[in-house]
């Protein structure tokens, strides 16, 4: 779903429940204040629902937010702010629930009616909050790397790579939506957000007062619920991440690297250094004009296509089609016949599609000595066990300095009669002092992977099944501290935090693979034991 085909689904649906209202109820004052009320209201619903099955997702949106303003602002006159971002990224969790439920009761009470100048109040500032977010995140690709955001003389042009968030996060990972839409977005509810002020005493109320009231109390309470749901007690019940069950992160990996291969360059943006004008050309007529643009007067910029594959039907091929951009290699028909599950069939002599690059194009894991292990473990035929910390919780760390004794021989040669014999003895001792971390661990992090893991890890050793970790990037002293703490005899991995958050919202979680293929995942707290996994999932 695009954001277009959703504002339109939208303002049907306000459509519908304004002329339901207004031809019931008889209670509309103002049929456009009506409709905006239902609009408005309907979209908060929606967008904090999609959030709402994923809390957490939220909550990591906003950690990344709190760091570039803390980057932002500890480099401008407001340094003074800085020190805030991360106290608040440490409550992101409570913020993100707070801010998912506050988004879907202002709704709801936006399609009631209820406490109408509070809620016209409310939705404004709320929208203010919004725009300045997804307005600084679209800003910031006018700021050059090194330059702090408040530095406004030494903006430049808009580079999308610029931006540090490179989504806003207003619909979770149901829809991304680029910076700039998301701005122009809340500009737009800026309007209707600025006419509920002047005009609440014209919205229409449902219900008597009694029944407003218990609708937004009832409300908040299982809406709160429901988000707790979701990541403390277990796994979103909905998965809009590209790591989702059945989805076979190896292919995958591998569609997306085609796709990314597989554009046409379509024009070329050149943007004049000294005056700022901006001309496009198609590639054909720069390639004629190409004199009248020099480097050192324009910047220049390509524009490709959407990354695409494509698919064309063989009759020599196992699958019935060919993929021409991976013609010959091994994978090909494995990833056809992918394709046809995933997409439901395959029709047409050609079949091209957009891939949109996704986090499963940086799955990486690195294991000892900085090697890249990911086809390894993505290509095992055999089921394996996946256990993913984004972060190992320590209770505390301390410093310490050990005295290593190093022993230096010296060989004599000693004459014993006619024969030579070598003897060795020592020299001297020489003594070096060693600095070296100490880590104590959070136990109640500790609990669930001493408790379940580990003997969920020890049973499938002894069936023949493999079991690693993959955790965020940390030293060897602190993995082997830990792996230590945890009675883990498998191996720990290392891959990057955000791609580990992404995979599996517990800490730790727990994914079964299967040849790249992702057969199911759970939360540390609804981790069943060997004995029920290999009957209901090991075939």
């Amino acid at each position: 779903m695009t954001i277009g085909t959703l504002v339109i689904t939208i303002a049907v649906v306000a459509l519908l429940l304004t002329l339901a209202i207004g031809f019931t109820t008889r209670r509309i004052n103002n049929w456009l204040v009506s409709f905006l009320q239902n609009f408005c209201g309907a979209l908060f619903i929606f967008s904090g629902w999609v959030k709402a099955v994923d809390p957490l997702g939220t909550a990591f949106k906003m950690e990344q937010y709190f760091a570039e303003f803390e980057s932002t602002f500890s480099g401008s006159w407001f340094s003074f702010l800085a020190p805030m971002f991360p106290w608040l990224a440490e409550y992101a969790i409570a913020f993100s629930v707070f801010m998912i439920v506050l988004e879907i009761v202002l709704g709801i009470m936006l399609l009631i009616g209820s406490a109408r100048k509070f809620t016209a109040w409310a939705f404004l500032i709320i929208v203010v909050f919004f725009t300045f977010l997804t307005g600084f995140t679209f800003l910031t690709g006018y700021v050059p790397e090194g330059v702090n955001f408040f530095q406004f003389g030494q903006w430049g042009p808009y580079v999308e790579t610029n931006m540090k968030v490179t989504d806003c996060g207003c619909f979770g990972d149901f829809i991304k939506l680029k910076p700039r839409i998301s701005f122009y977005k809340d500009l737009f509810l800026l309007v209707p957000s600025i006419l509920f002020v002047f005009t609440h005493k014209k919205m229409h109320q449902l219900f008597g007062a009694g029944g407003r009231t218990a609708t937004v109390l009832i409300s908040t309470a299982a809406i709160t619920f429901y988000c707790f749901t979701n990541f403390m007690w277990g796994l979103p019940h909905t998965d809009f991440r590209p790591f989702k069950v059945d989805r076979n992160i190896r292919l995958e990996k591998t569609l997306e690297t085609l796709a990314e291969t597989n554009v046409d360059l379509e024009a070329y943006r050149m943007t004049n250094k000294a005056t700022g004008e901006v001309v496009q050309l198609p590639t054909k007529e720069y390639l004629k004009q190409y004199k009248d643009y020099p480097k050192e007067e324009w910047d220049l910029e390509q524009i490709q296509s959407e990354p695409k594959v494509v698919l064309v039907r063989s009759a020599d091929a196992p699958e019935g089609y060919a993929i021409p951009s991976a013609e010959g290699e091994p994978y090909e028909q494995e990833l056809v016949a992918y394709l046809k599950e995933r997409w439901g069939g395959l029709e047409g002599d050609t079949i091209t599609r957009m891939i949109e690059p996704t986090k499963v194009s940086d799955f990486e894991a690195t294991g000892p000595g900085g090697s890249d292990i990911s086809e390894e473990l993505l290509s095992n035929p055999n089921y394996s066990f996946m256990v993913i910390a984004y972060k190992l919780k320590a209770a505390g760390e301390e410093k310490v300095t050990e005295v290593l004794a190093d022993t230096i021989y010296a060989v004599d040669t000693v004459a014993v009669e006619d024969t030579i014999k070598l003897v060795r003895r020592v020299d001297r001792v020489d003594k070096k002092q060693v600095e070296k971390t100490v880590y104590t661990w959070n136990q109640d992090y500790l609990a669930p992977w001493v408790a379940k893991v580990k003997p969920l890890a020890e049973a499938a050793e002894q069936a023949g099944y493999e079991t690693f970790a993959l955790t965020a990037f940390a030293g060897e002293d602190k993995l082997a501290s830990f792996k230590a703490a945890a009675g883990g005899g498998y191996p720990f991995y290392t891959a990057d935090d955000i791609l580990l958050k992404t995979i599996v919202r517990s800490n730790p979680g727990v994914v079964l693979l299967k040849n790249g293929r992702v057969i199911q995942k759970w939360h540390h707290k609804r981790l069943p034991s060997f004995e029920e996994i290999k009957e209901k999932y090991i075939k």
